[in-house]
C-alpha cells in the first residue's frame, strides 16, 4: 500500500541542517558577538573603580573607628598610636596620620594597591595601573584637632581603564 512512501519520508527527515541554515546561525552569532564585545571590554575600568570605592570605604571606616578610640585617651593615642589588625597606626590630632601603616590597617595591602606617602598626603592607586594614573584615592591628614582628614576619590571608570 503506502509502505515505500513512509520509508522515503523517514529517510528525508533524518537529513540534518542545510549549509544555508548553518551559515545563517553563524552570521547571527557573529552579529551578537560584535554588539556585545564593546560592552564587555570596558568592564576592567568599572571593576577598578568599584575597588577604589571599596578602598575609600575601608579607609573611612578605619578613620572613624580610630578617631573614636583616640578621643577616649588622646594623649596615649598620640604617644603610642593605635593597634589595628596587628599594625600600629600613628595618630595626629586624634585622627590617623598619612602613613603606610594606616593603609595597611585598612586592608589596602601591597598586593592590590600601591601606597605613596608624601608628607601629610597619602596616595593610593590600584597595583594593576602604572604610576601617574589619575585613578587614585588621596588621604590628607588633618592639620588641627577641629578638622577631619580629607579622603578624596579621583577616579572614573574611564581613567581606571588602562
Amino acid at each position: 500500500m503506502n509502505k515505500p512512501a513512509l520509508t522515503a519520508m523517514r529517510k528525508q527527515a533524518q537529513g540534518g541542517f542545510t549549509l544555508i541554515e548553518l551559515i545563517v546561525v553563524i552570521v547571527i552569532l557573529g552579529i551578537l558577538a560584535a554588539t556585545a564585545l564593546p560592552r564587555f571590554s570596558s568592564l576592567s575600568g568599572d571593576a577598578r573603580l568599584a575597588s577604589m570605592n571599596a578602598a575609600r570605604g575601608a579607609l573611612s571606616s578605619l578613620v572613624a573607628v580610630a578617631h573614636g578610640q583616640a578621643l577616649i585617651n588622646p594623649a596615649q593615642a598620640a604617644a603610642n598610636g593605635l593597634n589595628y589588625e596587628n599594625v600600629n597606626v600613628p595618630i595626629v590630632n586624634t585622627y590617623p596620620a598619612a602613613h603606610a601603616n594606616t593603609a595597611d590597617a585598612a586592608g589596602l595591602n601591597n598586593n592590590d594597591y600601591v601606597v605613596t606617602v608624601n608628607g601629610t598626603v597619602m596616595t593610593i592607586r590600584p597595583a594593576a595601573l602604572e604610576a601617574g594614573t589619575q585613578c587614585t584615592l588621596t588621604y590628607t591628614q588633618t592639620a588641627n584637632a577641629n578638622a577631619q582628614p580629607a579622603i578624596v576619590l579621583n577616579a572614573t571608570a574611564a581613567n581606571c581603564n588602562n
